[in-house]
């Protein structure tokens, strides 16, 4: 998708903000006990600290090791470009779930001096990677993919 470094910015950017936000309403659905409209706008209090943290993570660490890591699972000369996406951004996913989840906890669930914060982790990492995967695979994916074909025609 991307061709070039901008192209790579302003899709991370997209990208992160869709899956950050989503992920957001989440976990605050998670916390309160279900989904309600407050859900919705509650998520926009931790979005500002989340999608740079999302955005840097991305744009530094995670974006070339998920290609690596997709291009071991999936030979690109020979794979469609539908399974080479897929892969990447499954890739993507198993990066950024605990990575984010990390943070996730660092900043909103007590932080470091938590005596249970590995615990609480990994319980927020497990429980985000599936709804991160479906987010991923069809919300977030083909939504701004669509957005990023109308900003980039070809």
């Amino acid at each position: 998708m991307p061709k070039n470094k901008k192209q790579d910015v302003v899709f991370t950017l997209l990208m992160a903000a869709v899956m950050v936000y989503g992920m957001i309403c989440y976990n605050v659905a998670l916390n309160i006990g279900g989904c309600r409209n407050e859900v919705f706008l509650a998520a926009f209090h931790e979005f500002p600290i989340m999608w740079p943290v999302a955005v840097l993570l991305e744009l530094i660490f995670v974006g070339r090791l998920a290609q690596k890591l997709a291009f071991r699972l999936v030979d690109p000369r020979t794979t469609p470009p539908t399974g080479i996406m897929l892969a990447i951004s499954a890739m993507s996913v198993w990066l950024m779930c605990p990575c984010m989840s990390f943070f996730a906890c660092l900043f909103f669930k007590g932080g470091l001096l938590q005596s249970e914060f590995v615990s609480i982790w990994m319980q927020t990492t497990v429980l985000n990677f599936p709804m991160a995967l479906l987010l991923q695979f069809f919300v977030a994916g083909p939504l701004v993919r669509l957005i990023f074909r109308r900003i980039f025609p070809d």
